[in-house]
């Protein structure tokens, strides 16, 4: 079955490799916001080869409702939480991109029993204070959706050329002008207003990303720390699991996993191949 019925919303996700006995890890793979699990397409055979994978489409995303609750990071961990629950695949591996990253970290922080580890892919995390107050801001306004099309659109790789990268692009901005311009406006208060911001930009969020007890792997483009004012060291620091790492990949925009499918994933199975057993 790949919809279930969560918290009222009808979540869609797909489940494939091998079941719990396959000897490998359970993934759970978490798009960003205004993103589907369409984005994994490029990762979802080369991990499945091994490993069970599950992605989901988050509520409001993608083919799952967004009637019920709302977008912030803690009400879609939730969501995932329930849902690891109902299909027994707990614990994960959890691989979040942007805000997927933060909704990884929740569920890391919050339901650690069902998380094994992080895989943190430009997290939508570690931002300067200023940042999140003026973001915020700029979705007050009738058209969220061109907002949304224009700050996404800004963190598109510049240096990608060719048809691939172009059909990217392209994909990209309608995927968010397709989706409600509510559910696109609380997406982005939900990691950025007054009351997201603990979650998402320094110092407060720092404190929050140490309780995490499980082994993680960040991997960044540079440009993306550089903007922040960060470095890769910055997450390790945070991260204090012997087998935690950190990846900084030149030349890539914010959808790197994307850009170089075959370097990425070789980097998170790689990872994963360590990962302590207890």
């Amino acid at each position: 079955m790949t919809y279930t019925v969560i918290n009222g919303n009808r979540l869609f996700h797909t489940d494939e490799g091998p079941g719990a006995d396959g000897g490998g890890e359970t993934l759970l793979l978490v798009h960003g916001g205004t993103c589907d699990s369409h984005d994994w397409s490029a990762q979802i055979g080369a991990f499945s080869a091994r490993h069970r994978v599950i992605a989901p489409d988050l509520r409001g995303h993608g083919r799952s409702t967004g009637l019920s609750g709302g977008m912030r990071p803690r009400e879609l961990a939730a969501d995932l939480a329930e849902l690891l629950d109902g299909i027994d695949a707990g614990p994960v591996v959890v691989v979040g991109h942007s805000m997927g990253a933060v909704v990884a970290s929740v569920l890391a922080v919050e339901y650690p029993s069902l998380v094994r580890g992080v895989v943190a892919v430009e997290p939508g995390y570690g931002f300067e204070a200023e940042f999140a107050p003026q973001l915020a801001a700029a979705f007050r306004v009738p058209d969220p959706v061109g907002t949304a099309a224009a700050v996404l659109g800004g963190l598109e790789n510049p240096a990608a050329t060719g048809p691939e990268a172009d059909a990217l692009r392209v994909w990209h901005r309608r995927r968010v002008l397709a989706m409600d311009p509510m559910t696109v406006r609380d997406v982005f208060h939900g990691l950025f207003d007054e009351a997201g911001a603990p979650l998402t930009v320094r110092p407060g969020v720092e404190s929050y990303l140490a309780r995490r007890s499980c082994p993680v792997l960040s991997v960044s483009a540079a440009a993306s720390l550089k903007a922040k004012g960060i470095d890769g060291d910055w997450e390790a620091v945070l991260s204090r699991h012997p087998h935690s790492a950190s990846a900084v990949l030149e030349g890539v925009g914010h959808w790197l996993f994307q850009e170089r499918p075959a370097e990425f994933n070789a980097l998170v199975l790689g990872w994963l191949e360590g990962l302590p057993t207890v």
